[in-house]
């Protein structure tokens, strides 16, 4: 077993802890919400208090570390993801994604176990072996080509699974957009089923994690232009989490008129003053509008052509 040093072990975990919010994924992850924060103060600024949003009652707080996470990701994970996608070939990208993907998928068949999902659990036990076998430790997906699709399952999936509320939406240091139910598996439980959790060298599991917050942090530049030129960059993010998560943990089985219930309810719209409701007959009369040119303008005759 390898011993780091205190001051190595202090250092890996200072630039870990720096470039954990590449998972924060749509919570400054997605994100290069370049001037989200100064966006975001200043209209609070000019305007009163935001008002709090139903399924979100820790918002001022949430969006606070938002704008720490945001800062955060513009000076180190977004430089990080954009040197890296710059120096490496697509290829050697998409290979080394792939690789990360594999060594994360134990996560994946533990939460289909968990959900007494026995053909999915089968399904992607089969294809973590065939891809870390005939793969070559996962770099390449020969099992999608033969038909084994991959899934996406963690802990929060599971405790909704078996009817957990998620809970209020919550904004976490480092690790972006989560709500409560999320939060213990992807801060705690989930790293428990990944195989390099169990490495004896500290600074290689750290290398690890370091290599796949950047990998997912640069398959996330693609998103940034979208949630930078939004309204509220934060209220962007958050419903698109919500909205995704509410999506995977039912399977994709959702009728579209529900995609907002994890939000809340809409309220109705107060009506204006002086409004009320009679049961008297409303008349409308109908009158068809008529271009004055039109009036003037010589018709087509109705004859044969050449007719005198």
């Amino acid at each position: 077993m390898t011993h780091t040093p205190l001051n190595e072990h202090a250092a890996i975990r200072a630039l870990l802890l720096s470039l954990s919010l590449a998972g924060v994924l749509v919570g400054a992850a997605p994100n290069a919400w370049a001037d989200s924060a100064t966006n975001i103060s200043a209209k609070q600024s000019s305007t009163s208090t935001p008002k709090r949003t139903q399924g979100d009652p820790w918002e001022r707080v949430n969006r606070a570390t938002y704008a720490f996470n945001d800062a955060l990701d513009r000076m180190l994970a977004r430089p990080a993801a954009k040197t890296y996608k710059a120096v490496t070939p697509t290829p050697v990208r998409n290979a080394f994604g792939n690789f990360l993907e594999n060594l994360y998928y134990p996560i994946v068949i533990v939460n289909d176990a968990l959900q007494l999902k026995l053909i999915d659990t089968a399904s992607d036990t089969a294809r973590f072996t065939v891809n870390s076998t005939v793969g070559i430790a996962g770099f390449f997906d020969p099992a999608t080509r033969i038909g084994l699709k991959s899934h996406d399952q963690d802990f929060g999936h599971t405790l909704g699974y078996w009817g957990v509320p998620a809970g209020p939406y919550l904004v976490l240091p480092l690790f972006g957009p989560s709500d409560v139910r999320d939060a213990p598996g992807k801060v705690l439980v989930d790293r428990y089923a990944t195989p390099s959790h169990y490495l004896k060298s500290t600074k290689e599991e750290y290398g690890i994690t370091l290599m796949s917050l950047v990998d997912k942090r640069t398959t996330l530049l693609a998103t940034d232009d979208s949630i930078r030129n939004a309204f509220d960059p934060y209220a962007f993010v958050r419903n698109a989490y919500v909205a995704r998560r509410y999506y995977l943990v039912h399977d994709g089985k959702v009728m579209d008129e529900t995609y907002d219930e994890p939000i809340g309810n809409l309220e109705p719209m107060a009506p204006p003053p002086n409004f009320a409701v009679t049961d008297t007959p409303v008349s409308v009369s109908i009158r068809p509008v008529v271009n004055a040119d039109a009036l003037t303008a010589p018709t087509q005759s109705s004859e044969a052509p050449g007719a005198p």
